[in-house]
């Protein structure tokens, strides 16, 4: 019996495309979330302005599919998440801070669910993002190749056999795990494998647990 020749082994598997208009169009959402905050939160104007440029040149300097592995391409994604990173710790910090000392929006239950909500969606995509962008090297660099050892572990990386051939793992992948670390306050599906992804998703589970917890206590308090 003849054996398969080695001399044309089998291409390897196309990698799905990742389409950038749902990318932008979710950051675009996320830099807005601010501008729905409370007056009292202070001029939430200026970090989601600078965050709206920084967009702009991603858009611009990487067109069509999220590919791009080129260092500016990833710099300027890096500058959005810190922008993002410090407007999401200001947020809760502000929100966390009325909660225990009093201000204005912690007299009425409507206002106060109001901006925790927007607090907590916030955190959730903020995070989101900053999942995908810093696993494995970035979006630009999971496009060409899969890290032989990533920073989160999928259910398609433990079985591979439940996969579609070239999965990896896209936008809407990272969008979900910030989700679900936020509402369960601990790893569900995907398991982080290195300490950044363990102290990111730490914090951001301790975070939604303070405001949840707050923002329901000071409700009840002021329903009752």
């Amino acid at each position: 019996m003849s054996r398969p020749s080695d001399d044309h082994p089998s291409d390897p598997p196309v990698p799905i495309n990742e389409h950038r208009a749902p990318v932008l169009g979710t950051l675009a959402l996320t830099l807005s979330v601010p501008l729905l905050f409370p007056s009292d939160f202070g001029p939430w104007w200026l970090l989601p302005g600078i965050g709206f440029v920084l967009l702009v040149l991603i858009a611009v300097t990487d067109p069509g599919h999220i590919d791009a592995r080129s260092r500016h391409v990833r710099a300027l994604r890096v500058a959005l998440g810190v922008v993002l990173a410090c407007s999401a710790t200001f947020a809760a910090s502000r929100l966390i801070d009325d909660l225990i000392r009093g201000g204005g929006i912690t007299n009425s239950a409507g206002q106060l669910l109001r901006a925790g909500a927007l607090v907590w969606v916030y955190l959730v995509l903020v995070f989101g993002f900053l999942f995908w962008e810093l696993d494995g090297g970035g979006p630009g660099e999971r496009a060409h190749h899969t890290p032989p050892h990533p920073d989160f572990a999928f259910p398609q990386h433990v079985a591979p056999e439940l996969a579609r051939p070239g999965w990896r793992p896209l936008f809407f992948d990272y969008l979900y795990l910030g989700f679900t670390n936020a509402i369960a306050f601990s790893p569900t599906d995907v398991m982080p494998l290195v300490h950044w992804a363990k102290l990111a998703m730490a914090l951001q589970s301790l975070a939604s647990l303070v405001i949840i917890g707050l923002v329901i206590a000071r409700a009840v308090n002021i329903l009752t």
